[in-house]
């Protein structure tokens, strides 16, 4: 019975995370329903995806217009993070 009692305390430490959400920046362009999201995986400060940023972001939501607003949403995890950025534009 402890032996299922320590894995079951050991796996949800293990899937235990933290989300956070901030902005980045705002622009004066119009807020629209346009939205494109850049995502990564970081392990120990190495981000995995090397196109990660607001390019790939707008490219992803097919945005050709003035982008509105850029937010960081970081998942943090035991081992690793996961970030997504997520643009905004009209």
């Amino acid at each position: 019975m402890k032996k299922i009692n320590f894995m079951a305390v050991v796996l949800s430490i293990a899937l235990t995370s933290c989300t956070v959400i901030a902005p980045v920046t705002a622009s004066r362009a119009e807020i629209g329903n346009l939205r494109g999201v850049s995502e990564t995986t970081v392990f120990f400060g190495i981000e995995l995806n090397k196109d990660y940023g607001i390019k790939d972001a707008a490219n992803n939501g097919k945005i050709k217009s003035a982008i509105a607003t850029v937010d960081e949403k970081v998942t943090n995890y035991i081992i690793f993070q996961k970030k997504e950025l997520i643009v905004t534009a009209k």
